[in-house]
């Protein structure tokens, strides 16, 4: 069996390979553009073990080696660096260096989204994206009308409000831009639509997916973000570790038994972080629960910080949902209730 360590670029990779059965070892770099990498890995006998640090642009070669009936293991990329105790980094190096974890048997494996979920992924990402340009263009028009003094908020994209804006006074240019963001807005409008529309379908069919909306704030968007962001939710012992997956604990740099706490890491899914902090703002109205205890923060705390603890929160909450399979309320008595063994129940 073939065993290969694998440094990736975008532009070329370096392996190192180990025959198991021979002891034969070597090392080559393989450039993507002339063929290198795909001649090298169908030569190679079904099915190698291949490692590789977690990194973007790879879904190419994770297909081609699926296709090719190999094995990929994608490891933390801060976990392997932190293994590597030298001060000489080379491509060279790296890759020798995940073939000694794989040989070892102490390569940081994490977990991989299947091709279909990588591609329902891109449906949710898309729409994000346009959504996020969206805000953007409805901004800028927002300054239009401010430097107008005119203040309509949320209300200047009712018809009222668009009349309004249509019939600023406004100078040759500032009237084009106007114009043009508006054309732009609703082209946005345009394609946004269908993406809703498929995003539900989506979530309609995903029986994880309905589970997570009998919570209140939670619609089709949020649930199917979640399932399809945290995968396997079995892969996390407790829900703590859920919440520092999504980057929602605070920094911490504590010493000598003095605890100094910072702003939240933001280090995990910014999408799934943005809806969970939507959804808590619509759980707080609906839960009594949630409502209870965001407001009790936010006479301690500012509100962007109660927002980001309920938020927290609900992110656990639907770990639990999906981990016990219990449906909204019920989960809410289970959480309540200390005499019940949640992970057991899993």
């Amino acid at each position: 069996m073939m065993i290969i360590g694998c440094d990736f670029h975008p532009s070329w990779q370096q392996v190192s390979w180990l025959d198991t059965e021979t002891g034969e070892t070597g090392e080559q770099k393989l450039v993507q553009a002339s063929g290198d990498a795909e001649r090298f890995y169908r030569q190679v006998a079904a099915p190698a073990l291949i490692g590789m640090e977690a990194t973007g642009n790879c879904h190419w070669l994770v297909d081609l080696l699926s296709e090719l009936g190999h094995e990929l293991w994608v490891g933390d990329a801060a976990q392997i660096r932190a293994s590597y105790v030298r001060q000489q980094k080379t491509d060279k190096r790296d890759a020798a260096h995940i073939l000694k974890l794989l040989v070892e048997g102490r390569f940081p494996r994490i977990w991989m989204p299947s091709s279909e979920v990588r591609d329902l992924r891109q449906l949710l990402l898309h729409r994000y994206k346009l959504v996020i340009m969206r805000a953007r263009v409805k901004n800028e028009l927002q300054h239009l009308c401010l430097n107008k003094g005119v203040q309509r908020k949320h209300k200047l994209w009712s018809q009222a409000g668009q009349q309004i804006l249509r019939e600023l006074p406004l100078q040759p240019w500032a009237g084009r831009r106007r114009d043009d963001l508006l054309k732009l807005m609703a082209m946005l409008d345009q394609q946004i639509e269908p993406l809703d529309q498929a995003v539900k379908a989506e979530a309609q069919r995903d029986k994880m997916a309905l589970l997570l909306q009998t919570q209140a704030g939670v619609g089709p968007i949020t649930a199917l973000a979640y399932v399809l962001t945290m995968g396997d939710v079995s892969r996390f012992p407790r829900g703590k570790q859920v919440a520092s997956y999504l980057g929602l604990i605070p920094r911490e740099h504590s010493s000598g038994g003095r605890q100094k706490l910072g702003a939240i890491t933001k280090q995990g899914n910014r999408m799934l972080r943005m809806l969970l902090v939507e959804a808590a703002q619509a759980a707080v109205r609906y839960d009594p629960q949630f409502r209870k205890e965001y407001l009790h923060r936010c006479h301690q705390k500012p509100k962007a910080v109660a927002k980001v603890a309920a938020a927290r929160k609900l992110a656990v909450r639907l770990y639990w949902m999906l981990r016990t399979q219990r449906p909204y309320p019920e989960i809410v008595r289970i959480e309540s209730s200390p005499r019940v063994p949640l992970v057991g129940a899993s």
